[in-house]
């Protein structure tokens, strides 16, 4: 275990352990805390971005680093939706999170799946995937916020680009799935 806890995975157990704080933060009865929870979002999304970038440029990539990775992005977007879904209960927050949270799970299981096949690199991370998570963490970086910016509102623009990665959710999980059906029929 000492071998695989380098910066790389120190970093993406440090998002996970950012979940509960965040929680506290967005419960918290506090003029301020909206910024506060957007900020402590901000750096376990600055984390997710470093890990990756970090465990390549040194060449610290370890199997564990691998998996822990995608599960603590997972955790903590599905988590943050669920706690925005419950503070806006809304049918219009629901919809897209619900796509979101289920593409993520589908996704998670056909990884496994690929892999108990040895196929696991047909389902590898895609430009999509990576525009995906870019527009989901926009738009909760901006839904957790909740303030204007200049006089626009940084709710709506986050519940649009709520929609924008629930549609780019659907793509790639469609792209995710015919690689998967394609290498299983070769």
């Amino acid at each position: 275990m000492i071998k695989t806890l380098n910066i790389p995975t120190i970093l993406t157990l440090l998002r996970v352990a950012l979940i509960p704080v965040l929680a506290v933060f967005f419960y918290l009865p506090w003029e301020y805390s909206n910024t506060v929870t957007t900020f402590i979002f901000f750096i376990a999304a600055v984390t997710d971005w470093l890990d990756g970038y970090l465990a390549r440029k040194m060449g610290l990539e370890t199997k564990f680093g691998a998996f822990l990775d995608p599960v603590a992005d997972k955790i903590m977007v599905t988590f943050v939706l669920v706690l925005l879904v419950e503070a806006e209960a809304s049918i219009w927050m629901t919809i897209p999170a619900a796509i979101i949270i289920c593409r993520e799970l589908t996704i998670a299981s056909l990884r496994e799946w690929m892999a108990e096949m040895s196929l696991r690199a047909t389902v590898k991370v895609s430009q999509i995937g990576k525009w995906k998570t870019s527009a989901q963490m926009l738009a909760i970086a901006c839904l957790l916020y909740r303030e204007e910016v200049f006089g626009f509102s940084m709710q709506l623009f986050g519940l649009i680009m709520l929609y924008i990665a629930a549609i780019l959710t659907v793509w790639s999980m469609v792209s995710y799935l015919r690689a998967a059906f394609k290498a299983m029929a070769d």
